[in-house]
């Protein structure tokens, strides 16, 4: 009994201690009645085009930021809120201290706590000029849109959001980025981008049993280190040469975000949506800020190596051949019969950290469901990674990737026919009409 005391005492002092947190950082509400800028409302634009808040508070058929998509969990869907300013479904009865608390500090108006699906562990990191911004354009620069938000389908008693107080008190920073002596400006900038605003450690940095984030900023070897997130497998941004940018110039990095391909790869997946409404709208020095950050982050020889048993453990033969002939039937005209590619439009497979990478995950998905189109200045791609569930077998898969990731020194390894088969129950064809916000 007095050490079950003792762990209420415990969580009553870390509840607090994250309440606290809430009132002591909410920034000066300078739009309390005063109209906002016109500059204003464009930093605020683009800071949600920083943030690509549309990425997850839209759907193809619904408003822009009127929320309604669907999140899978382990405990259960969750559904995205309308961030609207409509008055009834939306934010508009908002305070700023109300969106402040919301995006930086994960609790609504009303009191609830956010699931850190919302990225405000990222956002923690906003410095209070970019989130004045960003509330001014939500509520002057957004139409709103009456649609009612949707509960959430976790069963109680998981559903229970009180212990997020607890969660957010020793998981979430309790202050803006702080630039790092010693660093250049590129670099702060850099920094501030990706951890911050992009929360690019969201898709890319692992999570450990109670779904936080493993590392927030470069200080651990394991921010932007890989991880495997809705059926796909975001690589390490780090400079391992084999599962990551290693093999990336700063240039490189830079066109990949810019234009959503290079000669090692073409966006796809959810950074396909990241490239679409996000990256390719930033300031170039926004993007060689990024790109001169990234390059800085070492790698990790011991994660990136191949597989000790790879050399001694070939695929079977007959998988191999298998496998080939698939290759060569449906891939090879667009690929190249070494994995070339035809950067770059079409990526080569030689070297790709998808064929690298100890989980297949993104090669099945891809495989199975095609690519998003990729929308450039306005312009869809001509050139689109077909989907193949309805023209191969889940064995076919299998054999046929597991020749790609075992070819022209790509040492991925071996897929299963079942890995396939999971995949294929949980996934979707891409949508050939992704979402495109175009704002004021």
């Amino acid at each position: 009994m007095k050490k079950s005391i003792k762990y209420l005492v415990l969580a009553a002092v870390l509840v607090g201690a994250g309440l606290a947190w809430f009132v002591n950082r909410l920034p000066p509400s300078r739009f309390a009645g005063e109209a906002p800028t016109e500059a204003d409302l464009q930093r605020g634009e683009y800071v949600a085009r920083l943030s690509d808040c549309v990425a997850c508070h839209s759907t193809p058929k619904g408003a822009p930021f009127a929320g309604g998509l669907e999140m899978a969990t382990p405990m259960g869907s969750i559904f995205t809120t309308n961030i609207t300013p409509d008055k009834h479904t939306g934010i508009g009865n908002y305070s700023l201290a109300d969106f402040d608390r919301a995006v930086r500090g994960g609790g609504a108006a009303d009191g609830h706590r956010l699931y850190p699906a919302m990225p405000y562990p990222s956002y923690a990191k906003l410095d209070d000029d970019d989130v004045r911004a960003l509330y001014a354009f939500f509520m002057n620069g957004v139409e709103a849109a009456a649609q009612e938000n949707k509960p959430s389908e976790i069963p109680w008693p998981l559903n229970m959001r009180w212990p997020l107080a607890i969660w957010n008190a020793v998981f979430v920073p309790d202050q803006p980025y702080q630039e790092k002596p010693g660093q250049d400006p590129l670099w702060n900038r850099g920094a501030y981008l990706v951890q911050g605003a992009g929360h690019c450690g969201s898709c890319h940095t692992p999570r450990s049993l109670t779904m936080n984030e493993k590392a927030l900023d470069e200080s651990s070897p394991a921010f932007l280190s890989g991880a495997l997130l809705d059926g796909w497998y975001a690589p390490s941004l780090r400079q391992d040469p084999n599962t990551g940018l290693g093999r990336w110039s700063e240039q490189e990095i830079f066109d990949y975000l810019k234009n959503g391909r290079n000669h090692h790869s073409v966006v796809v997946g959810s950074m396909a949506e990241v490239f679409n409404n996000s990256t390719q709208y930033m300031q170039d020095s926004d993007l060689k800020a990024i790109s001169h950050y990234l390059v800085s982050l070492p790698g990790d020889p011991k994660r990136d190596a191949p597989p000790s048993t790879f050399a001694s453990n070939p695929p079977p033969a007959a998988r191999m051949e298998r496998g080939q002939a698939t290759f060569m039937a449906k891939c090879s005209s667009c690929h190249g019969a070494e994995g070339a590619g035809q950067g770059p439009w079409i990526p080569p497979l030689a070297g790709a950290s998808s064929s690298m990478a100890k989980t297949s995950a993104t090669s099945i998905n891809a495989t199975l469901n095609g690519s998003q189109r990729v929308v450039a200045q306005g312009v869809p791609d001509a050139y689109r990674m077909p989907p193949y569930r309805s023209q191969l077998s889940d064995e076919q898969i299998a054999d046929l990737l597991t020749f790609i990731r075992s070819s022209w020194g790509n040492h991925g390894g071996e897929v299963s026919a079942d890995d396939v088969k999971d995949l294929r129950e949980r996934t979707n064809p891409a949508s050939s009409n992704p979402i495109i916000l175009q704002m004021r």
